[in-house]
């Protein structure tokens, strides 16, 4: 993962409401969510849930996926997973002590 890759997922985590939205489709895992069942839990208004999901969706964060009049959303676990990876790599490489 390149730096500007980074920087865009990080960015678009960079909303309390996004974060909100992004850890409760972390929580509901594999299966993911319909949107109905994101904004019940997260209480945010549609038209801003589907602005959030969109912006989440373009920086690879979660990926929405449509089966007919339904669209389920899921995190994207190994963009995530690349970028826990990324900011931890040169974890205390500066000192020596890498764990």
């Amino acid at each position: 993962m390149d730096n500007v890759s980074a920087a865009q997922g990080f960015s678009a985590m960079g909303s309390e409401s996004r974060l909100e939205v992004l850890r409760c489709l972390v929580k509901a895992g594999e299966d993911g969510l319909l949107v109905g069942e994101i904004q019940s839990r997260t209480a945010i208004p549609a038209s801003t849930l589907a602005h959030h999901l969109k912006f989440l969706a373009s920086a690879g964060l979660i990926i929405s996926e449509k089966n007919g009049r339904t669209i389920t959303n899921r995190a994207a676990f190994s963009h995530l997973e690349s970028l826990a990876a990324f900011i931890l790599e040169e974890c205390c490489t500066a000192s020596g002590n890498r764990s």
